[in-house]
């Protein structure tokens, strides 16, 4: 089993800047991050893989968010720039990636999840 702690949501103005930690209590070579917002379904934002660093990003993202590892802190994070009021959202932490890397952005393909962080962006 693994633990998934998220961390570093909070309040900001569009074209402000948020970075969200995932403390893990156990390294897993696959990490991704994922948001929900209200009526919406769960969508990937971006994964990572520990191993040689692999990064992927949903196309609404690229050039904004930025996921890195510290390998030595089973940490990841999600830096977050120019936010825009749509990226308000729940923002989930996933570990452990089942199956073919083409699935990252699926929720039901990861095994593990932490109980998320909220981002809120004002216009």
């Amino acid at each position: 089993q693994v633990q998934l702690v998220e961390s570093g949501g909070g309040s900001v103005q569009a074209g402000g800047s948020l970075r969200l930690s995932c403390s893990s209590s156990a390294n897993t070579n696959t990490k991704a991050w994922f948001r929900q917002a209200p009526g919406k379904e769960r969508e990937g934002v971006a994964f990572i893989n520990r191993i040689d660093g692999t990064t992927f990003y949903a196309d609404s993202v690229k050039g904004r968010f930025t996921i890195s590892q510290d390998n030595a802190k089973n940490t990841v994070y999600l830096q977050m720039d120019s936010l825009k009021p749509e990226d308000t959202a729940m923002y989930f932490c996933a570990a452990l990636l089942f199956g073919a890397l083409s699935r990252w952005s699926v929720p039901g393909a990861w095994n593990y999840w932490g109980q998320g962080t909220q981002v809120t962006v004002s216009s």
